[in-house]
C-alpha cells in the first residue's frame, strides 16, 4: 500500500538503486555473454542469424510484458496492493527462466527460453520503475538517475568473474544469476511504498502533455539502438578486429573490458545528475552525452584492434551511460497521470525493446563476422538523432 509521507531518507535511494542493479544482472549478464557463449555453442558459423533470432523473439515479449505488468501494478497500487509483489514474483520467475536457458538444446528451445525470460525480467522491472518515478522526490531524480548507473558495472563485473572461472559449467553460471538478483531486490521488498511529497512550487504546475513523452520516447528509441547492436554483438566486434589467435581469451577480456567502460561514466553521472536536479535543466547534459557517445561509435567503425576498439567503446559507453541514466530521471518527470505510471512508463519502455527489432537486422544487413564498421557509422547518426530530438521536449529544459 502506498501512504503519503514525509521525504524518505537518502537510505531509501541506495535501496532502490541496489534493487536496480539486481534488475540489471538479471539481464545484462546472459544477454551480453553467457548467451553468445550459448549460441556458438549450439549454432556455431549461424551465431549472427541465432542472435538475432533471440533478441527479436526477446524483444516482442518484452514490449508486451512491460506494458502489461506496468498496468497491473498500477491496478494493485490504486487497490491498496502495491506493486512490491509484482517485484516479488517476477523475480522468483526469472530464476526459472534461467533453468530453462541453462536446460535449451537446440536453437528452437533457446529462443523459447529466451521470450520466457524476457516476460517474467519484466514483471519484474516494470514494477521497480513505478516505484521510483512515485517513491523518489523530483528534487532527487537526478542524483536517482545517476544511481541507475551502478547497475552495468556491477553487472559486467559479475559478468566477467562468471565467464573467467573456468572451473564453473555452464549451467552453476546460469544458476548463480538469479541468486544475486534475488539477494539485491529483497530490501525493497522490505520497505513500506511511501509516496514522495510534492514541492509547493511542482503542484500548481499542470502535468506535463502527453506529446513530451512520445518525443523523450523517440529519442530513447533512436539512442538505445546502438546500445542493441554493442552489447548483443561486442563479442563479436571484437572477433572481427583481433587475429584468430587471440579469440579464446576474448570472452573473459570483452566482460572485464565491459566492467571498467561502465565504471568510468558513474561519477559523471552521478555529479551530472545532481547538477541537473540544482540547475533545473536537463538538456545541455543530454545533449553533451548523446554527442561523446556518438564520437564513441565512430571510433569503434575504425578500429583495427583490440586497444583502438576498446578505448572508443569506453568513449562510447561513457556517453550512453550519461545520457540514459539522466533521460529516465527526466522521463519520470514527464509522465502525464500519476494513476497510470506503470502503464505510461512500459509505454515508454517500448522504446527501449523496440530497437532489438531493429538493431538485429541492421547488424544482419550491414555488418559481417568480419566488419562492423559500417553499421557502428549508420549507429552514430542514430544516436546523435537521439541527442537532438530532446529538443523537442517543451515542458522542461
Amino acid at each position: 500500500m502506498i501512504q503519503s509521507a514525509n521525504p524518505r531518507p537518502r537510505l531509501f535511494l541506495a535501496i532502490v538503486a541496489l534493487a536496480y542493479v539486481g534488475g540489471v544482472i538479471a539481464y545484462l549478464p546472459l544477454l551480453t555473454l553467457l548467451l553468445p557463449l550459448k549460441i556458438e555453442a549450439l549454432s556455431g558459423a549461424g551465431r549472427i542469424g541465432l542472435s538475432a533470432a533471440c533478441v527479436t523473439a526477446g524483444a516482442v515479449a518484452a514490449s508486451l510484458s512491460n506494458v502489461v505488468f506496468g498496468w497491473l501494478s498500477d491496478r494493485s497500487r490504486q487497490r491498496g496492493g502495491g506493486r512490491r509483489r509484482w517485484i516479488a514474483g517476477g523475480g522468483v520467475a526469472t530464476a526459472a527462466s534461467y533453468a530453462a536457458v541453462a536446460l535449451a538444446t537446440t536453437p528452437a528451445a533457446l529462443i523459447a527460453a529466451i521470450a520466457f525470460f524476457q516476460v517474467v525480467v519484466n514483471a519484474m522491472l516494470a514494477p521497480l520503475m513505478a516505484i521510483m518515478a512515485e517513491e523518489i522526490a523530483d528534487g532527487d531524480k537526478g542524483v536517482a538517475g545517476g544511481l541507475l548507473s551502478l547497475g552495468p558495472p556491477t553487472a559486467s563485473a559479475f559478468s566477467a568473474w562468471l565467464v573467467g572461472e573456468a572451473l564453473l559449467p555452464a549451467e552453476m553460471r546460469l544458476a548463480l544469476v538469479p541468486a544475486v538478483v534475488l539477494v539485491c531486490i529483497v530490501p525493497l521488498l522490505l520497505v513500506h511504498g511511501r509516496a514522495a511529497p510534492v514541492a509547493a512550487d511542482q503542484a500548481a504546475l499542470a502535468l506535463p502533455p502527453r506529446r513530451d513523452l512520445i518525443v523523450a520516447g523517440v529519442s530513447r528509441l533512436l539512442f538505445q539502438i546502438a546500445s542493441v547492436v554493442t552489447q548483443g554483438y561486442l563479442l563479436f566486434y571484437f572477433e572481427s578486429i583481433v587475429a584468430p589467435a587471440g579469440h579464446s581469451l576474448l570472452p573473459a577480456r570483452v566482460g572485464h573490458l565491459m566492467t571498467l567502460a561502465f565504471v568510468v561514466p558513474l561519477p559523471i553521472a552521478l555529479l551530472l545528475g545532481r547538477l541537473s536536479d540544482r540547475a533545473r535543466r536537463r538538456k545541455p547534459f543530454l545533449l553533451l552525452a548523446s554527442a561523446v557517445a556518438a564520437a564513441g561509435l565512430v571510433g569503434m567503425a575504425g578500429a583495427s584492434g583490440w586497444t583502438a576498439g576498446a578505448i572508443a567503446f569506453i568513449v562510447y559507453t561513457t556517453g550512453a551511460s550519461v545520457f540514459v541514466a539522466l533521460q529516465a530521471a527526466f522521463a519520470m518527470q514527464l509522465l502525464p497521470n500519476p494513476d497510470h505510471r506503470g502503464r505510461d512508463l512500459g509505454l515508454l519502455n517500448l522504446a527501449n525493446t523496440v530497437p532489438s527489432l531493429l538493431g538485429p537486422p541492421l547488424a544482419w544487413w550491414l555488418a559481417t563476422p568480419q566488419d562492423f564498421g559500417a553499421v557502428m557509422l549508420l549507429l552514430a547518426g542514430l544516436t546523435v538523432a537521439g541527442g537532438l530530438a530532446m529538443l523537442g521536449v517543451r515542458s522542461w529544459r
